[in-house]
């Protein structure tokens, strides 16, 4: 490597150890739903395409990824805007359009777009610092970068991206520590229209969320609690120890999105308790070191790379702790994926992506720490 240092070898290992993991489950899951091989082709393709690219940014400087990243945001918000496209370009499923037809498999910009929104923020916060006397200037402009590809993802159907996109966004700013006054107004003021929104003109999702929290999940026989109900009933027939890998049963015609959003409580019925454990404590310690990581590129006066690995562990999470939450029946269902362990290619390749930087800042952290003692 150029920086003279290799990655970490336990946190490497355990981002690994998921992918792996990730892989055998999700294969259990889409041949227990489909009975078909193409699912798990297309998830090992993009397992080799995203350690690839994970490969070529350890070999990277961030302050390569911090010179592109203007680039990368105006292409994906291109990429994001040519989903509406008429097809065979642009690709809808279930009244959502969010992808771009590949032919091998379906392109999603959203994806791509919560790491290069960290990158370009990343480097804006950076570049901001010098007009800290105008810190609702400032706040505008983070609206402006964030709204922009929220607006389009909203217009997609992707509720779930636009919440993650916003929110990274704007949890890089707080932590820029300037702007609290005008965070708090914004914050305050983005909630409330939420919830009027939802209260008075989206009526489906308010009964959604009413009848889930409201009714008793157990004699209420809505489709809107079906999907929960039935991944509970997995992670209790999974006990402790579990039913063993491929041995659930859910998945087979019971447990809607077994491969994807629900792959949690896979999981938890195939290999119990435990299980779910292991991939949460392993969760927790990633997340863990790159807050640890961003504490020490920021010791070094290393903000850019400080800020992208704050933004990468908000997001991370953000998603898994809403995926999680899901399975568990303590929030509705909505299409949030688990990073490294669902089926689904252009979520993998970028969750491998945002790690492999996680990794650089991490390297070259500890080169800038030789190079320090070398001069103590």
């Amino acid at each position: 490597m150029k920086t003279g240092q290799s990655p970490d070898f336990t946190l490497l290992t355990t981002i690994l150890v998921l992918i792996t993991l990730g892989w055998i489950i999700s294969f259990s899951a889409s041949l227990g739903k489909f009975g078909s091989y193409s699912f798990v082709l297309k998830q090992s393709l993009s397992i080799f395409i995203g350690l690839m690219s994970g490969l070529v940014i350890l070999n990277l400087k961030t302050s390569h990824l911090r010179k592109i990243s203007p680039v990368l945001y105006l292409l994906t918000l291109i990429l994001l805007a040519a989903v509406f496209l008429p097809s065979p370009i642009g690709v809808t499923v279930n009244n959502s359009t969010r992808w771009i037809n590949l032919f091998v498999y379906n392109f999603q910009p959203s994806e791509m777009m919560k790491v290069v929104v960290i990158l370009f923020m990343a480097g804006f916060l950076v570049r901001q610092e010098k007009d800290l006397k105008h810190p609702w200037l400032v706040l505008l402009k983070t609206l402006l970068i964030v709204g922009t590809p929220a607006i389009l993802l909203m217009l997609e159907i992707d509720l779930g991206a636009a919440i993650i996109v916003t929110l990274t966004a704007l949890s890089m700013l707080l932590v820029a520590g300037t702007y609290l006054k005008q965070l708090w107004y914004v914050g305050f003021t983005l909630f409330s229209a939420a919830g009027i929104y939802i209260t008075f003109f989206d009526t489906v999702r308010k009964e959604r969320m009413f009848e889930f929290w409201q009714e008793d999940l157990w004699t209420n026989s809505s489709a809107r609690v079906y999907q929960t109900k039935q991944a509970l009933i997995g992670i209790a027939r999974g006990d402790w120890t579990g039913t063993g890998i491929g041995a659930g049963i859910q998945k087979y015609s019971k447990l809607p999105e077994a491969h994807t959003d629900m792959i949690f409580s896979v999981i938890g019925e195939e290999l119990g308790i435990i299980g779910m454990l292991s991939v949460l404590f392993a969760f927790a310690y990633i997340i863990g070191k790159g807050f640890n990581i961003a504490k020490h590129a920021l010791k070094n006066r290393r903000k850019y790379s400080s800020y992208v690995a704050f933004g990468i562990c908000s997001w991370f999470s953000m998603q898994i702790s809403v995926n999680i939450a899901m399975n568990l029946g303590l929030v509705p269902p909505k299409g949030f994926t688990l990073p490294l362990i669902s089926y689904g290619g252009t979520s993998m390749i970028f969750s491998i992506i945002a790690l492999a930087i996680l990794l650089r800042i991490d390297m070259e952290n500890r080169a800038e720490y030789q190079i320090q003692r070398q001069y103590v």
